[in-house]
């Protein structure tokens, strides 16, 4: 009789250790598929993260260009506002640029992003262009400016002699003068009026010692009747450097300078060429 009992309890406790047993299983099989879903996500997540940081990347290299380019504008627009000669505070570029607008913001989707960088930088690629062709047209404006005759050739004087008709100096009659006299002292410095080249430095009849200088733009201007000349041809002048000083040679009744100005090979009066200042005795 016990050993049927034994025998049953026996089998019911294997019974039970086997559905045990099984039960362990499925929720080792379960805890499995749930790591394995786990991980299956964390990859999805590192993922996104990847491709959202690529995409940061992208838009930081873009800004950086963006940030380059906006500051080559704003020297670029600093050498324009001096080259044009605004006055300080006209147009301050680091002043902050106002703005406004009514409505709520919203976030903003990379898309758009991306969208608005591509029509800055078509924006800035536009105005970079414009900005270089003023500079361009500036700098050929000063570079016209600096080679057309604007100043006197020497410095703290006044007009003894002007252009045109007038008593020859030497009782002759009447003579056409070509330039204009300036009163001078033996020694005093002769200055170029403009940029130049001196195309002409030595004697020349009735002129005495002259200079000449070629500005390039069509004016050519013409110093006579020095005591001394200090440049020879091929020499770059700048305006206001000295090239010669003044002095009586040639045809001359005392120390002067004899100025001349050329267009185009044709004489002219050099008067509207003269600083404001420059006044006359006549």
């Amino acid at each position: 009789m016990q050993r049927p009992l034994a025998a049953a309890g026996l089998l019911l406790a294997t019974g039970l250790l086997l559905g045990a047993g099984a039960r362990s299983m499925a929720g080792l099989a379960e805890v499995e598929a749930l790591h394995s879903a786990d991980a299956g996500r964390q990859a999805q997540l590192d993922g996104v993260r990847r491709d959202a940081q690529h995409e940061i990347n992208a838009l930081a290299a873009r800004l950086a260009e963006l940030q380059a380019q906006a500051n080559r504008l704003n020297a670029l627009g600093a050498r324009l506002t001096q080259a044009g000669q605004l006055q300080d505070g006209e147009f301050d570029f680091d002043k902050p640029v106002g703005q406004g607008g009514a409505g709520r913001a919203s976030d903003m989707l990379p898309a758009a992003l991306r969208s608005q960088l591509v029509a800055l930088e078509a924006q800035y690629a536009a105005a970079d262009t414009q900005l270089s062709v003023l500079e361009s047209l500036l700098f050929n404006r000063e570079m016209d400016r600096s080679a057309t005759p604007s100043r006197d050739p020497i410095a703290n004087s006044y007009i003894t002699s002007g252009f045109g008709g007038r008593a020859d100096p030497f009782g002759g009659g009447s003579q056409y003068h070509k330039g204009i006299d300036f009163e001078a002292d033996v020694g005093d410095p002769v200055l170029a009026v403009a940029d130049g080249v001196v195309t002409y430095s030595g004697d020349r009849s009735g002129y005495g010692f002259v200079v000449e200088v070629d500005h390039g733009n069509g004016y050519v201007t013409r110093y006579a009747h020095n005591s001394q000349l200090v440049r020879r041809v091929g020499d770059l002048v700048r305006s206001g450097q000295q090239i010669a000083k003044a002095g009586s040679t040639g045809r001359s009744t005392g120390a002067h300078v004899h100025f001349e100005v050329w267009q185009d090979g044709v004489v002219v009066n050099p008067r509207k060429f003269l600083s404001a200042g420059a006044t006359s005795l006549r």
